[in-house]
This record gives C-alpha cells, sequence and structure tokens, in this order.
C-alpha cells in the first residue's frame, strides 16, 4: 500500500511517510511500471494537497516480502519510490532495514488512506502512465544529499514511547513466565525483543526456524498466524520444550498479534488456548480499562474516553461501555477507520484508549493511530504477569470477564469464490429473498429482527431505515440480528477472494450455559452459511485450515 502521514505522536517524524509492501494472496505482484506510475501520481496529489511538501519530505518503509522468481522484492520498490520523489528534489528518509509497519505511520491524521482521497490518488494514478526518464534511477537512493535513514531515531523513540502503556514495570523484571515469539519469516523478532527489554522482561524465546526473513514463508502452510494452532505448530512444540507458558506471533509485517497461553485444565484434551481476536481484545480491553481507571478516578473522566471496533467485531467493549460508562463506537471495516474515527474524536478533546478489529489486530493506547502487533505483544506479557501474580490464567481472566460483562460467543470464518458474478448473485439473492427488495425473515428456526446493509445504506432498525455507518457501494455486506440475540455479517473481501461471515452470541451477564451457547451459534451459523451461501450450488470453496 501507499500511505503518508504528518506528525500525530512524539514518535513520528513530523513529514509526510509512505509504506511500500507487497501483498500476493492473489498470486499478484505489482509490475515495476506499475508501480512507478502509481508513484508518480501519489507525487502529484501530493505536490497538490501540501504546499510545504518539497520541504517536509517523505518516509520510505519496507518489508521482508518478495516474489524471488521475478526478482521484485519490498527493499527494491522502495528504492524505486524513493527514485520517483528524489529525482523531484523531495527529501525522502528511506529506512536502511526492514522496519515493521507501525514505525511508518500515515496520512495528515495518522491513519490509512480513506475518501475521498483514495480516490483523488487514484485519479493521479491514471493521469500519470507515462514513466519519468529518472523514475527508473535507483542509484539516487544512494547518492542523492535528499536521502537519509530514520531508523535510529523512530527505533528509539517508538521504544521510549512504549512507556504509555507500561503500567507494571517494577513487576514485570521479577516475572518468572517464559514467552515464546514467532514472526513468521517478518520483520518482528528484532523489534519484539527490543520492547520487550524496554518493559523489563528479558527477551522472548524466539522460534528459530522462523525469526530470519524468508519471503516464501518455507516453514507455514500459510503466513497468516490468525489461522490459530493448525500455523502455530513450530511455537508451541518449542513453547513445551522450554517450559513457557505463552507464545505469541506477530504476522509478516508486525502489525497483527496471535497469542496462545499453555491450558489451565488437564481435562481440557488440548495443551494450548489459542485465543481468537475477539477474546484477545476482550483481555486486552478489559486491561487497558482497569489501568486506566487507576489514574482517572473521578467518574465524569469517562465522559471523554472512548473504545472503538470494527462492526464486524465482537460487541464485548460495547458491553463494557455500557455498564462502566464510557463510550464505544463502531466502524466500518477496516483500521483505516478506525484511525480516521481516534483523529475525528481527538479534535473534540476526547480520547481512544483501546481499540480493535476481530483479525488479530489491536491498538493499545495513542501510539500510532493503526493496529500494532509489536506494542501489543510487549502489553499482553505485562497483562499476563500480572494475572499470574494473581494467580489467575489469561483464560480465567477472560471467563471472568464473560461473567461480569456477559459471554460472547463467536465464530469468524470464510468460503473462497474466485468469481465475482457469483458473488454478486449471492449478495443479489439475499436482497430478493422473498420477493422484490425483501431479505430473509429467519434462520435456523430464529426470526432475524433487523437487517443492516451497508452496501445499500439500508438500516431496518432505524427510524428513517438508513445506515449509520457510511455506504460503501464498492463491497458486500449485510448484517442480521436474530431474535435470540446472535448478530451474523456475510461480507466480501477487500483483499481476497472470499466471503466472510461472523457470527456472535451477545448473552447478558449471569447466563453462563457456555457449551447451550456455543451449540446454538454453531447450529445458527451452519444453518445461515448453507441457506444464504449455498456453499454447493456455487461451487464456493469451503476454508481447509
Amino acid at each position: 500500500h501507499f500511505t503518508v502521514q504528518e506528525d500525530t505522536s512524539s514518535f513520528q517524524l513530523c513529514r509526510l511517510t509512505f509504506l511500500v509492501s507487497l501483498h500476493y494472496r492473489h498470486g499478484l505482484i505489482v509490475p515495476f511500471f506499475s508501480h512507478s506510475s502509481s508513484l508518480q501520481g501519489m507525487y502529484k496529489y501530493l505536490a497538490r494537497s501540501f504546499p510545504d511538501f518539497g520541504s517536509r519530505g517523505i518516509v520510505v518503509g519496507y518489508d521482508t516480502r518478495a516474489q524471488e522468481a521475478s526478482g521484485c522484492n519490498s527493499e527494491r520498490l522502495a528504492r524505486l519510490t524513493a527514485a520517483v520523489m528524489l529525482c523531484k528534489d523531495i527529501p525522502v528518509f528511506l529506512f536502511s532495514t526492514y522496519v515493521p509497519t507501525p514505525f511508518v505511520v500515515y496520512w495528515h491524521n495518522g491513519a490509512q488512506i480513506s475518501s475521498p482521497n483514495d480516490k483523488e490518488i487514484l485519479k493521479c494514478i491514471e493521469e500519470s502512465s507515462e514513466p519519468w526518464s529518472e523514475s527508473w534511477n535507483e542509484s539516487l537512493a544512494d547518492n542523492s544529499p535528499l536521502r537519509s535513514d530514520p531508523l535510529r531515531e523512530i527505533s528509539k523513540k517508538y521504544m521510549e514511547d512504549l512507556s504509555s502503556v507500561c503500567f507494571h514495570r517494577e513487576l514485570n523484571t521479577k516475572s518468572p513466565l517464559k514467552f515464546v515469539h514467532s514472526s513468521f519469516h517478518g520483520v518482528g523478532h528484532d523489534y519484539v525483543q527490543q520492547a520487550f527489554r524496554a518493559f523489563g522482561f528479558p527477551p522472548p524465546i524466539p522460534v528459530p526456524e522462523q525469526k530470519d526473513p524468508d519471503p516464501n514463508f518455507s516453514t507455514v502452510s500459510c503466513p497468516n498466524p490468525e489461522e490459530g494452532e493448525s500455523v502455530l505448530e513450530l511455537s508451541l512444540r518449542l513453547a513445551e520444550r522450554e517450559n513457557a507458558t505463552i507464545v505469541m506471533a506477530t504476522d509478516p509485517d508486525a502489525d497483527r498479534l496471535a497469542v496462545a497461553e499453555q491450558s489451565d485444565s488437564e481435562n481440557s484434551g488440548c495443551r494450548w488456548k489459542v485465543f481468537t481476536g475477539n477474546e484477545l481484545a476482550a483481555l486486552l480491553g478489559w486491561w487497558m480499562l482497569f489501568n486506566w481507571k487507576e489514574t482517572h478516578p473521578d467518574p465524569a473522566d469517562r465522559e471523554r474516553m472512548y473504545m472503538l471496533a470494527t462492526t464486524v467485531s465482537s460487541k464485548i467493549l460495547k458491553a463494557f461501555a455500557r455498564i462502566e460508562g464510557f463510550h464505544f463506537e463502531e466502524t466500518l471495516p477496516g483500521f483505516k477507520w478506525i484511525g480516521k474515527k481516534i483523529h475525528e474524536l481527538a479534535k473534540t478533546g476526547n480520547e481512544v484508549i483501546f481499540a480493535f478489529e476481530e483479525s488479530i489486530g489491536f491498538l493499545c493506547g495513542s501510539m500510532v493511530p493503526d493496529k500494532d502487533g509489536v506494542s501489543a505483544a510487549v502489553v499482553v506479557a505485562e497483562m499476563a504477569s500480572y494475572l499470574y501474580n494473581k494467580n489467575l490464567t489469561l483464560h480465567q481472566q477472560l471467563e471472568n470477564i464473560f461473567e461480569t460483562y456477559g459471554y460472547h460467543i463467536s465464530t469468524t470464518s470464510y468460503v473462497i469464490c474466485h468469481d465475482p458474478p457469483t458473488v454478486k448473485r449471492i449478495f443479489t439473492r439475499l436482497r430478493n429473498f422473498e420477493g422484490e427488495n425483501t431479505y430473509p425473515r429467519s434462520s435456523g428456526g430464529h426470526s432475524i429482527v433487523d437487517v443492516r446493509d451497508v452496501t445499500t445504506g439500508y438500516d431496518s432498525s432505524q427510524p428513517d431505515k438508513l445506515c449509520v455507518l457510511p455506504m460503501t457501494k464498492s463491497s458486500q455486506m449485510i448484517t442480521f440480528t436474530l431474535q435470540n440475540g446472535i448478530v451474523a455479517t456475510l461480507r466480501t473481501s477487500g483483499t481476497e477472494p472470499k466471503i466472510k461471515f461472523y457470527t456472535e452470541f451477545c448473552a447478558p451477564p449471569g447466563k453462563s450455559d457456555i457449551s447451550s451457547l456455543e451449540e446454538e451459534l454453531k447450529k445458527v451459523t451452519d444453518t445461515l452459511v448453507e441457506e444464504f451461501l449455498e456453499p454447493d450450488k456455487n461451487n464456493l470453496i469451503r476454508r481447509s485450515i
């Protein structure tokens, strides 16, 4: 992605910044010609938008991903990015090595690019199809006096700013817990080690087969720690040999985090509890609230405090807010919307202390208005150490949270569809299920009491029948609220050929028959997928991992 930013916190350079990385979930690589055109278009938009662009400059960062067969990798794309800007006499702060995504921040609000900037940038790209002669001169990245390396300064300030989410350093230095960390062949190893030291911990035990960059991700079937135990095998086995309690895995660009804990039940039939993104968010949200309350005893302060989540994520933070008296808001899927909302709230004197998306993306505090796997990892370590000092495991504390705020049992999965017309047909059918402009009225024997269709802007729960969330015509997303309290969302992925489905049972406090809740959720989820998506009829590929 191509993104830019001006200063929003103390560790960020007060300049525009870029992030260059490769995404090839579809087996697609960015051609150099296309990359050059994209950057020329971005230059055109920045020069038009910021009169001081020539003095402010940009920051360029990259990760370790590559496509070796073509000779294309993130570092080369970063150097080409620098060349495009340097040939126009724009100062470039090019990192000398790969860095986590949180080190390279974004647009003037600190968040990822969102509308209308994205559309305007695209127009400028379309107007910039002819490469400039100097835009291929990679040597500019080495020889230009306008190029400098921000690595040392940013690393130092990032680690210093971690103190804003470190609450119990004196306990950390004495913690008996051992942690294992996998960077999934990406950028996270060195930075997670540094973050642990900044909190007073010894560094976590690295998974040796996965700590060094490998663009082929040769030891995992899928370089996505969100896939759970099947891709955490090496980490879990190492933890067992080392008698480590907690396993952590950051994804290849270190902006997301997976966590597993040794099971606290001998009869569970499973040695490890791998937390879902929603479960980990419940723990992190509780932890950030717990420590915020310690320094903000006046209940009036809660009028200015917020937590955020994407609309397909668990509603557990909403339950926190209802009982604790602070504010909770939802956004559209994607951290760009969370970042945008953080900026809007900050302008009116409000503070967001935690935000998340269910796909293991977490933001603790306000260091960077984006998901950050490095800071989340060390915050989890401190939380675990604090709880173990109280003779509690993470899993036990999660149960305590659910008993206090109500059980929130969720499931997230997907089907794959490589045929866009089929996807369109599936969602058109849902909008005309029992006649024109009628949605399904029941699923799994339960009445559907509300329907929200963000694609069309319809929401049956609102008096004017209009969505509160922004309408997104370019993607498909429909949410169904059932009479029994289950909320189900079907949506298309913005980056992969998937139809994702999210279901959650939001039970009130006191209702703790977990097995019946899980059974009911599974039944409704299975029925909803079969009735609404018709996988066999539509030749959809079910999730295999």
